[in-house]
C-alpha cells in the first residue's frame, strides 16, 4: 500500500520510490496518472495494472494470482490507499488468504490541511466525502452538531458553494479552514466562518477542496437538552425533536430517541 504524491510530485519518499522500483507489479486506480509519476520518478515498471472502483472485484482476484509472481504494490491517484479510494476489498482478501499487507506511508491531505490548520486539531474525524442532496447534506452536517472535535471533509469543486451555503445555515457562527489544490502551485488556505469565505470561494472553486470544520463547545448539545425538557409533554415526541434539532442542531431522529428512551433530563 504505497503512498503518492496528493499534488506535488517531489512529495514522495524515498521507502516509496524504492518500493515502486522492486515489485513486479503496480495495482493504479489510473494508469495514465500513475504513468506520470512514475515517468517523473524515472521508473518503467515489469506490469502496471487498473484497480479502480468499477473492476475491484474482478481485479482484486487477478491480483491475488500476481501475487504469486511477485509483490504487487497498490497506489490510488493521490495520496494514501483505500482513504476514499478504492482498494479494501483487495486487502481484505490478501488477509483472507493468508497474505502479507506492507503500508508504505506517505502524503495524506487529511494530516497535510490539519498540519497548517489554527483550529485545535487534537480531536478531529474525517468525514469524506459529504453527501451532494441538500436534506441529505444538512442531516449529515447536524449530525456533528455535539461532536466537540474539528471534522475533515472533502468536497468537489462544483459542490463546494453549495456546501458552504448549507454550513452557513446549519453553523454560521463556527469558523472553518478551506484548503485548495493542496500543495500545488495554487495552493489556498482560507480560514473563517463560511459567511466571510463564501464570496472567495465563489470567485475561485476549481481544483479539489479539504475542508475542517471548527469543533462544537458542548453549547448546541446544553441547547438541546433545554429545548427538550421545555417542549416534552406539551408536543408529540417527534415535533418535539424536529423543533430541537432545527433549533441547536443535530439529528432530529437522535433527539427522539433520547426523549422516548428517557435519557434526556425532562
Amino acid at each position: 500500500m504505497v503512498a503518492t504524491p496528493i499534488g506535488n510530485l517531489d512529495d514522495i519518499t524515498l521507502r516509496a520510490v524504492n518500493v515502486l522500483k522492486s515489485v513486479a507489479t503496480i495495482a493504479a486506480e489510473d494508469t495514465r496518472h500513475t504513468r506520470t509519476l512514475l515517468q517523473h520518478l524515472g521508473i518503467e515498471p515489469p506490469r502496471l495494472i487498473s484497480l479502480h472502483e468499477h473492476n475491484e472485484t474482478a481485479m482484486t482476484a487477478r491480483v491475488l494470482e500476481l501475487l504469486a509472481e511477485g509483490d504487487v504494490a497498490l497506489v490510488s491517484d493521490a495520496g494514501t490507499p483505500l482513504v476514499c479510494d478504492p482498494g479494501f476489498a483487495l486487502v481484505r482478501a490478501v488477509w483472507e488468504a493468508g497474505g502479507v499487507v506492507v503500508p508504505i506511508p506517505g502524503p495524506s491531505s487529511v494530516l497535510t490541511v490539519l498540519s497548517a490548520s489554527p483550529l485545535p486539531p487534537t480531536d478531529f474525524t474525517f468525514a469524506g466525502f459529504l453527501p451532494s442532496k441538500a436534506a441529505a447534506l444538512r442531516k449529515r452536517l447536524e449530525a456533528f452538531a455535539g461532536f466537540p472535535g474539528a471534522v475533515v471533509f472533502f468536497e468537489a469543486p462544483h459542490r463546494i458553494v453549495a456546501t458552504l451555503e448549507m454550513l452557513e445555515e446549519v453553523y454560521p457562527a463556527r469558523r472553518l479552514l478551506v484548503g485548495r489544490e493542496l500543495t500545488k502551485m495554487h495552493e489556498t488556505l482560507l480560514v473563517g466562518t463560511a459567511c466571510e469565505l463564501l464570496p472567495q470561494v465563489r470567485a475561485e472553486h476549481r481544483g479539489e477542496f479539504v475542508l475542517v470544520l471548527e469543533g462544537g463547545d458542548g453549547a448546541g448539545s446544553l441547547a438541546g437538552e433545554a429545548v427538550l425538557k421545555e417542549l416534552a409533554g406539551l408536543l408529540p415526541p417527534r415535533q418535539v425533536a424536529r423543533i430541537t434539532a432545527r433549533l441547536a442542531g443535530g439529528d432530529s431522529r437522535s433527539w427522539y430517541e433520547r426523549l422516548v428512551s428517557g435519557e434526556a433530563d425532562t
